[in-house]
């Protein structure tokens, strides 16, 4: 999803940057363009970074008697830890 949106924001800042010979009087369309290039080039790298991050999977098992019926009880939880 991330990489998505940085794609987006990045082609549609250089529409307005390169693309577009506007003029408006309240609004610098280049540095807005510009503002969502950089938003677009930081929230790609943030993506590709999220995507590559390591996880490590942690199993944890217990053995247990029942003290009502002698039946010996195994339970497992796995969890992934991110780092």
């Amino acid at each position: 999803m991330s990489l998505g949106l940085g794609i987006f924001l990045l082609v549609v800042g250089a529409i307005m940057v390169f693309a577009l010979n506007v003029t408006v009087e309240w609004m610098d369309i280049e540095l807005v363009g510009s503002i969502l290039m950089g938003a677009g080039a930081v929230i790609m790298i943030i993506g590709i970074v999220l995507l590559t991050r390591k996880r490590s999977s942690v199993t944890t098992t217990r053995s247990a008697v029942d003290p009502a019926s002698g039946e010996q009880i195994t339970s497992q939880k796995r969890s992934v830890d991110d780092i």
